[in-house]
């Protein structure tokens, strides 16, 4: 097993910048999300998920949103009158 290592700097806000190699390697964009994980004294990143919910949603419906169904209830209203009923006083 070959390892390499590639060096980062630490910004005052706690920010890590990404070699652009590793970038590739690992299929990062903007918004993919890294693990920190621990073993013993050791400690390396790796890419939290496959797919970011972009990636999905683009496999799933394109570049587009999905148009909405005619009668179909809008998903924030439906929630909101369930809670708001789950809660009612009575």
């Amino acid at each position: 097993m070959h390892m390499s290592s590639k060096p980062s700097k630490l910004t005052a806000q706690g920010q890590v910048s990404v070699p652009a190699s590793v970038r590739q390697f690992l299929s990062l964009s903007p918004g993919a999300t890294l693990l920190w994980v621990q073993e013993g004294e050791r400690m390396w990143v790796e890419r939290a998920a496959t797919h970011t919910t972009t990636d999905v949603h683009q496999a799933l419906f394109g570049k587009s949103a999905p148009p909405k169904t005619a009668g179909a209830p809008d998903s924030k209203q439906a929630i909101r009158s369930f809670i708001q009923k789950k809660h009612a006083r009575h």
